[in-house]
């Protein structure tokens, strides 16, 4: 034991705490910063008060209040609930009695925007070089634009024509179809990227993110080829969680916005984004006779509930019947 005079190291702070406690499950520095953010407006809700003092009913006022007077989304109330559940449960040890007062944010009923085989092939048109096979890939495969934006070359499996879908949403993998029409792009897209790897790898600078305990586990993982990702940044920033500086994946606002200009330059007047891909990918399936569980495979749906929605998309559920004016 230290000597009594010696004073003992100060606790970190609670959202220095929240951190350590993120990292250590492996979520991502997206979720991070979320989950920080919405722990901080909790405690400022709260008069500056440490969540330790707050119980279950400052919870629900909390939440209560981002429903009524924020207005809020279902979705955004949801994260911020998952927020303050982790902050307890993982941080403070503290698990929360159900919580059955919180007034909740009404979750629109609203189909998914799908375009037609025809708007597809306009959009697609409209769109060239890297962000041109990003759109391809989205509609080819069914990925989530986040999925396909971190892609790594290890899971580009060429000969078996698939894709994998590592640490989709709810962390799970998955396998998907590798389009044969996208192919020769994509091997190009490969070849660029091995040159610009080695001018990395010269340059000191071609380390990659990996989570921790991949990290640990394979120190020499950040710098081999299979890890990095097939869509680079085109320039080297500083790692929030590491301090290095390193090349991380492409910014997916950029391909939100050549989206957005393709839809525009197609003449389109639907809303449609880089996910309206991914739901016109199920659609189309869909529409060809696909079986609904195998595109609940493809798309990586935990409930077929949640896929279903497309048949409703087609006209093909509960309502599927035919005009008495069209008789």
């Amino acid at each position: 034991m230290p000597p009594a005079d010696t004073p003992s190291s100060p606790s970190p702070k609670l959202l220095d705490q929240v951190r350590d406690r993120i990292r250590v499950k492996h979520y991502s520095i997206r979720t991070e910063t979320q989950y920080v953010q919405w722990i901080r407006r909790f405690i400022l809700f709260h008069g500056k008060r440490h969540p330790r003092d707050l119980g279950t009913q400052e919870v629900e006022a909390f939440l209560t209040h981002l429903a009524v007077e924020g207005n809020v989304a279902a979705a955004t109330q949801n994260q911020a609930l998952s927020a303050l559940l982790f902050l307890h449960r993982e941080v403070l040890g503290i698990e929360l009695p159900w919580l059955d007062k919180v007034t909740r944010a009404k979750r629109p009923r609203h189909l998914p925007v799908v375009l037609t085989r025809d708007e597809v092939r306009a959009v697609l048109g409209k769109m060239e070089g890297v962000y041109g096979l990003l759109a391809r890939l989205l509609y080819g495969t069914g990925m989530r634009l986040m999925e396909v934006i971190r892609l790594r070359v290890k899971d580009v499996e060429f000969t078996r024509g698939e894709i994998v879908v590592r640490d989709g949403k709810g962390a799970k993998d998955r396998v998907t179809m590798l389009p044969e029409s996208v192919k020769a792009d994509l091997r190009a897209q490969l070849a660029w990227r091995r040159n610009l790897f080695e001018r990395d790898l010269r340059a000191g600078k071609a380390s990659v993110y990996l989570p921790d305990a991949l990290a640990r586990k394979y120190p020499n993982a950040p710098t081999e080829w299979g890890w990095q990702y097939v869509f680079p940044s085109g320039s080297y920033s500083i790692d929030p969680r590491s301090g290095e500086e390193r090349r991380h994946h492409l910014d997916e606002k950029l391909l939100q916005r050549a989206m957005k200009r393709a839809v525009q330059a197609a003449g389109l007047a639907k809303p449609a984004t880089p996910h309206t891909l991914r739901h016109s990918f199920a659609t189309h399936l869909l529409e060809r006779g696909q079986d609904i569980r195998t595109i609940q495979g493809l798309l990586g749906h935990k409930d077929v509930a949640t896929t279903m929605v497309y048949t409703h998309v087609l006209n093909k559920g509960g309502h599927g019947v035919l005009s008495p004016l069209d008789m």
